[in-house]
């Protein structure tokens, strides 16, 4: 019997270190699939941010197949009854693909697995998405871990695999011609995407040309920049990272075996602060491992009684960033512009929602899931319930960022915000981060009118101080008294 095999490709768009491509493309003839099945995603369909990704991804993955003489089939519809009708089309007898980790999925996979072996086929599925399976670390008996600082200690006595090598040949055999990739309609129909084309390039190739950019600009002097949203001293690989182009133990087993060679002073250490970076990543996909429920509940039972106020109208302001807080607004304003957003100032915005307006993690959690091009479910809800206070090595609810501080300690002279907020371009930097403070003539000679061209605050963030912490009271009196 031939040797046919079906590889599903999702969220591992890429040739290099893609286990269950070259396993396959080792074992005999190969179908690559792809399967258009939102449902599979449960609650968490793509957001519009992502599908566009979603959509190059795909044309980059097709066209670097076909360079090998294969091709991508693209389908749509039920994953399984797809994958029944392919395997009866072409006399193929294995499926494979590369496991991810998010409570939907993976309860479809595991029923997908079971239908497929029931029917006569053999599956087998490989970890490819992190260093690490997020099972692989553990305290004895396999009880998680809840706080990172253990977590890391425990992650750094295992032995990270060494990414494999590029797939370089495919034997491929003809299929069904399967859907255009403009038929998955994934890009907007009001193309609103500019600002993203302008910034991305949201290939293979792509990421592998970030990775160059930050080993050789930024890591060293990462620990000491990437905090400052104006020099972008970050690595900006999360959406590649995100959507499977870029292999993190790729980038980990460089950076671990190659850049000490350069032997450059403080090389490694910058290295190795950007390498806990991506342990991070490990550590948020253990959490939702184990506690699938934080996807859209807190991890701390205690905090579901926390008073939230529902205030669609605070809400709405906030994502269009016209709080009247600059560097909160120039944060929101990037986001809808490009898909991304300065990780510093994503805990100032997260902080400021949550705290300032009362608003649930949730809400945010929802619109950044909508807007970020690395819109990754356990990252995402890690972030969030870490500034709320209710998940795991969450910052102390009474740390309630202050905008204007942030501002001036991590924006001085304003670049970012006069960026985003080109309205208070001319403001001078004592008061950019505060311009209601601003005496009516230096208003004035910048041209600025608050409550017109630039708003108010919408908040006093004293009195939102004291009313956040007598929230977070109310809550443990309630919690205890249940």
């Amino acid at each position: 019997m031939k040797k046919r095999t079906i590889v599903l490709f999702r969220r591992d768009f890429r040739l290099f270190d893609n286990p269950a491509l070259l396993t396959a493309a080792n074992r005999g003839a190969v179908l690559p699939v792809y399967i258009h099945d939102p449902a599979c995603e449960g609650d968490w369909q793509p957001g519009g941010a992502a599908k566009w990704w979603l959509h190059h991804a795909l044309a980059d993955v097709k066209a670097r197949l076909q360079q090998l003489g294969a091709d991508l089939l693209i389908e749509a519809g039920e994953t399984a009854a797809v994958l029944l009708r392919l395997v009866e089309e072409t006399g193929a007898n294995t499926v494979y693909w590369n496991r991810r980790y998010e409570p939907a999925v993976r309860i479809h996979d595991a029923k997908l697995e079971h239908m497929l072996q029931n029917a006569g086929m053999e599956v087998h599925t490989f970890d490819s998405h992190l260093l690490l399976a997020p099972e692989a670390v553990h305290k004895g008996k396999g009880e998680p871990y809840k706080v990172f600082s253990a977590y890391h200690k425990a992650f750094q006595k295992h032995t990270v695999p060494a990414p494999l090598p590029k797939v370089k040949q495919i034997s491929s055999w003809t299929a069904a011609s399967g859907l255009a990739l403009s038929d998955l309609q994934l890009l907007p129909a009001v193309p609103w995407t500019a600002g993203m084309e302008r910034v991305w390039t949201p290939t293979e190739a792509g990421g592998y040309e970030r990775l160059k950019l930050f080993l050789n600009r930024k890591l060293p002097r990462y620990s000491e920049l990437r905090d400052f949203p104006a020099i972008s001293g970050n690595s900006s690989l999360a959406p590649y990272l995100a959507f499977g182009q870029l292999s993190p133990r790729l980038v980990h087993h460089y950076m671990m075996r190659k850049l000490p060679l350069q032997e450059k002073p403080g090389l490694q250490q910058e290295a190795e602060s950007f390498l806990r970076q991506l342990v991070w990543r490990e550590f948020s996909y253990h959490l939702l491992f184990h506690f699938p429920h934080t996807a859209a509940e807190p991890l701390q039972p205690s905090f579901r009684a926390f008073p939230w106020r529902e205030d669609s109208a605070l809400l709405d302001v906030w994502t269009k960033g016209q709080t009247g807080y600059p560097i909160v607004d120039a944060g929101m304003r990037e986001l809808w512009e490009t898909g991304f957003m300065h990780n510093r100032v994503r805990m100032i915005v997260a902080s400021f929602l949550v705290k300032h307006l009362l608003i649930p993690w949730q809400q945010g959690a929802a619109w950044f899931w909508d807007t970020l091009l690395d819109a990754d479910l356990a990252n995402n809800t890690m972030g969030w319930q870490w500034t709320a206070g209710s998940g795991a090595d969450a910052a102390p609810y009474f740390r309630i960022f202050n905008p204007v501080t942030q501002g001036e300690k991590f924006d001085k002279e304003g670049e970012y915000v006069r960026r985003w907020v080109p309205e208070l371009g001319s403001m001078p930097c004592k008061y950019i981060h505060k311009p209601w403070e601003a005496p009516e003539h230096v208003l004035l000679q910048a041209d600025v009118a608050l409550g017109t061209t630039y708003p108010k605050p919408i908040v006093d963030h004293a009195a939102a101080r004291v009313r956040a912490l007598q929230a977070y009271e109310e809550m443990k009196r309630t919690a205890s008294a249940n």
